[in-house]
């Protein structure tokens, strides 16, 4: 989930349940900070005082450190596991890395550590696990990772990371040069056009969370997957204040989808952002499907 669509996507739930969100979502930002502005020799040596301190909060429920203490009522109350927020720990280690992925499925498995966690921490907190539910959860949160990929091309390289596929750069005939650009050349926004084009399908699928037509299993780490039957369709949707939080999320991501479209997909000039009206529309279809 991105900054800019996660407050608009809370701001009308319970206080209860906004209060684990954001929980959750702190622990989200500190964690990736540590990986993104930390001084990088510190970065190892702070992920892992995180995973003591994670440790510590299972253990004894008693963490130190601001952001893990005021998890510690939405480990409690919404009975999260551990195994969600460790892993947002392990993908902050891989950044410091691995600053390069060689294809699409690489990438998508990247996600599952980056993305993934912070949605099946959210079916938590709204008491909604179960299996189907986190397969399609696990496709929309590694759209929303993608699009934010997309959008953030420059500032990655400039941290000395690429996240889009290489065998993707090397077929549209794209060199490491072209992220440094003023403007994004035509052949680099084929390779981001792609991206987008494969969020968007994940999203699709994620959409039966709040009463898209289908609901969908995965087959495979390339987003590939079959229909499920109608009856599971049904029994995947998300009731209440549930639906209501994850239709912002997925709403975010098509009004990120829209703005990068509507800028053909030129992301290194000045990258583009979902303006907020766009997403309330994107966010009125959503509750709108029945």
């Amino acid at each position: 989930m991105r900054r800019e669509n996660f407050p608009v996507a809370t701001r009308l739930l319970p206080a209860r349940h906004r209060m684990h969100l954001l929980a959750v979502y702190r622990y989200a930002r500190f964690v990736d900070d540590i990986g993104d502005r930390a001084p990088p020799r510190e970065r190892k040596a702070l992920l892992d005082e995180v995973e003591t301190d994670l440790r510590r909060l299972y253990e004894r429920g008693a963490p130190e450190l601001p952001p893990l203490a005021a998890l510690a009522a939405t480990v409690r109350d919404c009975r999260v596991p551990a195994e969600p927020l460790r892993r947002l720990i392990e993908a902050g280690r891989q950044d410091q890395a691995v600053t390069r992925y060689e294809t699409f499925d690489e990438l998508v498995a990247y996600c599952a550590l980056s993305a993934d966690p912070v949605g099946r921490v959210v079916l938590h907190v709204f008491d909604a696990v179960t299996p189907d539910r986190i397969a399609l959860s696990d496709r929309v949160c590694t759209a929303l990772q993608i699009i934010e990929h997309c959008q953030d091309v420059a500032e990655d390289y400039r941290r000395g990371r690429i996240y889009l596929p290489e065998a993707d750069l090397r077929r549209f005939g794209c060199a490491e040069r072209d992220l440094t650009l003023a403007a994004t050349p035509t052949r680099l926004r084929g390779v981001i056009a792609l991206q987008a084009a494969r969020a968007r399908r994940l999203l699709d699928e994620g959409s039966a969370l709040v009463g898209g037509p289908t609901a969908v299993r995965p087959t495979g780490r390339d987003g590939a997957a079959r229909p499920a039957e109608r009856d599971g369709a049904a029994g995947v949707r998300l009731p209440g204040f549930a639906r209501l939080a994850v239709a912002g999320y997925i709403a975010g991501g098509r009004a990120a989808l829209a703005a990068l479209h509507r800028r053909g997909y030129d992301v290194l000039a000045d990258p583009p952002r979902p303006a907020r009206t766009r997403l309330l529309i994107e966010w009125s279809r959503m509750l709108g499907r029945r």
